[in-house]
Parts: C-alpha cells; structure tokens; sequence
C-alpha cells in the first residue's frame, strides 16, 4: 500500500483537468429530480469548513457540495445538514456513529475520512449499513515521519530543556558536562507497530547510522523490508528491554490502549526515550509522568495526548524531558491538500459504486 500513493501530488498537479479521475459512470448516476433541480448528480456534505480548497472543488465538478461552517463543529448543525446526503467528506475527529448516519438517511452511500486513523469512527455501525468508508493514510507518512525525527532529536538532545535554561537566565556554559543527550548514532530503535509511517520514519534514521530497528507488530513484514531496514521482529518485551528509543507508530485498538503503562516503563532503559505519534490513549500518562518525572526513562517526545487539546495545566506539562506538540504530525499545506483530495476521490468512487481509491476495509 505504500507505493498505492507514491507520486500522487505531482500527479495531481500535472493534470489540467481532475475529471480524469472521476468514475465514468458518476457523470450518469444518481437522482434525477437532483440533477433537474441542481444540475448536479449527488449532494455531499464536507464536514469542516476548513478542508483544503482542492478536495471541495473535485466534488463540485459532478455534486452539490454543503458545507458545516462551525468551528469546532456543532453537532447540532452537522447533524442537521446531513440529512438527505448521498455522501460525506468527514473532515476532523467529530464521533462518526449511528447517530450520524440515522441523521444523514438511507440514502446516504459513501464516506471518507480525511485522517489515516478511525478510531473515533463505528466501524461496526457503518459495515453493518454496508456504506463503504474511505481514509487517507500512507499521503501523510512523510509529513508524520518527517516530525517523529524531530521528536527523536529533541527529547533526546533536551530541546525543550535548554530552551527553558535560557528563558530562566540558566545558561551554564561554564560547565563541560552540561545538559548532555543520548546519541543516535549505533542506537537501537523500536518500533511498536511498524507499517508504511513506521517504515518512513526507519528510513529517515537510517541517515543517523543507527545500528539496528527492533518492532513489535501483529505480523511479520514482508522480508525485503527487514533486510531493507536491518529489521527483526520481536516480542513486546524485547522491545522494551533492548531498544534505545522506542516509536509508537500503532493504531488505537482495544489491545493497544494503556499497553505503555508503568509495567512497560519500568522494563525499558533509564536511557530510552519514548516518542509517540500514533494516539494518546495507547499511553498511559499518568504512568508516564511518574517514569519521566523519577528518570525512571530519559525522556519522551509527544505528539498525540490523552485528551486533546491537553490542558494548560497537566503535569506533563512541568516536565523538562517532556517534549509536547498539539498533534501537528500531518500539519503541512501539501499534506492536507492531498489528504482531501483523496477523501474526495473516495466519497465519488463510492457514489459510483466503484472501489474507494483508498478504502478503510
């Protein structure tokens, strides 16, 4: 699946018209009293005001578009405006479950996400209404890897740390020894969870001559991948026993949740320095704190929390080897654009009746 969207945005870019992409048979689908009355063949909904122009006007070529202009989003308004859709362009994390789709109606045949994870979606609920659900994972990986090295770099060289020695009028360049980090060079990183972000980031460390990449996953990856990235696979903990840093690159599920927790820390290296940029909930943070704040772990680099947007006032927050971002990990122009380019090229294949150029099952 990884090279499905190798090359996407210059492709995007290149041709003068998007209708290339478009099913052939959504030209000729759909209501007519609609398309009398709309000269258009469906009605989507976009669910955020803010999803990149791109996606918004690949849906106005062949639907009419509605958009839900509150921010954050009313859940009121959009479950108001979902009623009588044929399909939803589900822009941010707002719960996506029944009552959203007793709200849209029966009619309503085509979903897509404009996010890699689900997990605030009823999978269940929509499999059993049959509605094909799309996503947009893999467009990201380079934008979320791209952050995770940087979360590498700056828990483990104290980033945050100095930069506070410096608010404080603490800069102690007198001494030799001061705010010394952990090397990345000939470390041993693990991934628990090791797909196509997992793999992204594994690359890009691999320009820091670590010496090996330890994961932890469900299955084993193909064995190209393993010579690719010095890979092996191993049980959780030896995960947490051998490696120097540890990525959390693992989608949110009932088996995931919590399984960072103060058992875990507590077999990891006094020098490890954990890096999460999957989901909040596989940590818990309150463990977490206790290890960071003891040196129990060296230190930690966040993107995701449990919850979000994390209080001003968590404790994680007073912590020097605590490095934390408001889950900014996809957070660039070209990603997001082509995040809702496939969502919308998703939404059309479904309406068509065709395969979602990206689907989520």
């Amino acid at each position: 699946m990884l090279n499905r969207f190798i090359g996407l945005s210059a492709t995007i870019a290149a041709r003068s018209s998007r209708s290339g992409f478009l099913p052939a048979s959504l030209l000729k689908a759909g209501n007519q009293n609609k398309t009398m009355s709309t000269g258009k063949a469906f009605k989507v909904l976009v669910t955020h005001p803010e999803v990149p122009q791109e996606g918004i006007d690949l849906l106005k070529e062949n639907c009419e578009v509605i958009l839900v202009n509150s921010v954050p989003t009313d859940r009121a308004e959009l479950l108001q405006k979902l009623r009588g859709v044929d399909g939803v362009l589900w822009g941010g994390h707002a719960a996506l479950n029944a009552e959203a789709l007793d709200a849209a109606g029966p009619q309503l045949k085509s979903i897509s996400t404009m996010s890699a994870g689900i997990d605030y979606v009823d999978v269940p609920e929509l499999k059993k209404r049959k509605i094909p659900l799309g996503h947009t994972p893999t467009v990201l990986n380079t934008a979320v890897a791209d952050l995770a090295v940087g979360l590498v770099i700056a828990a483990s060289r104290r980033f945050h740390e100095g930069r506070k020695k410096i608010d404080n009028d603490q800069w102690e360049n007198y001494h030799l020894n001061w705010l010394l980090g952990q090397d990345i060079r000939d470390s041993t990183v693990g991934f628990y969870g090791f797909g196509g972000i997992g793999q992204a980031i594994a690359k890009r460390l691999g320009g820091f001559d670590i010496d090996r990449v330890l994961y932890t996953t469900r299955r084993r990856v193909a064995k190209d991948i393993e010579e690719e990235y010095n890979a092996k696979k191993v049980d959780f903990d030896t995960l947490l026993a051998e490696s120097d840093f540890i990525v959390i690159a693992s989608p949110l599920t009932k088996d995931t949740e919590g399984v960072f927790n103060a058992t875990a820390f507590n077999k990891m290296k006094e020098t490890a320095v954990l890096v999460n940029i999957a989901r909040g909930k596989i940590v818990n943070q309150n463990d977490l704190y206790e290890a960071l704040k003891c040196n129990r772990i060296f230190a930690a680099g966040l993107d995701v929390t449990d919850p979000e947007p994390l209080s001003p006032t968590d404790k994680l927050l007073t912590l020097d080897n605590a490095v934390i971002l408001p889950h900014i990990g996809s957070a660039t122009k070209r990603t997001r654009a082509d995040m809702a380019t496939i969502a919308a090229h998703n939404v059309l294949r479904g309406l068509a009746g065709e395969p979602m150029l990206s689907p989520a099952y």
